[in-house]
């Protein structure tokens, strides 16, 4: 079992309430899943208000399909979100999927 797991940080300039934060949060998450069949969470600073930090995970048995699906998921956010990306980490983990 491959698991993929990319961080994107955003910078929400001039905004000042953690409504219009979730708005963009929503919207950006909501895009990803139906897209993409991914999951994906708020996942730190959540009290900021201009600062949105986004944990998006796929499952796969094939690492390029896990690779795949995370690098068209983020050329979409660069393509479509009106806020700034500041930050994409990505990480692929591998599972034996043997019970100890």
């Amino acid at each position: 079992m491959i698991i993929g797991v990319m961080t994107l940080t955003f910078r929400l300039h001039g905004n000042d309430s953690l409504k219009g934060k979730r708005q963009v949060a929503q919207s950006l998450k909501q895009k990803l899943r139906n897209t993409f069949n991914v999951a994906v969470s708020e996942v730190d600073a959540q009290d900021a208000h201009q600062k949105l930090v986004l944990a998006v995970v796929t499952v796969s048995g094939d690492t390029a399909k896990v690779e795949s699906r995370l690098s068209k998921a983020l050329a979409m956010i660069e393509a479509i979100t009106p806020v700034e990306l500041v930050n994409c980490d990505t990480e692929i983990f591998s599972s034996s999927g043997v019970d100890e």
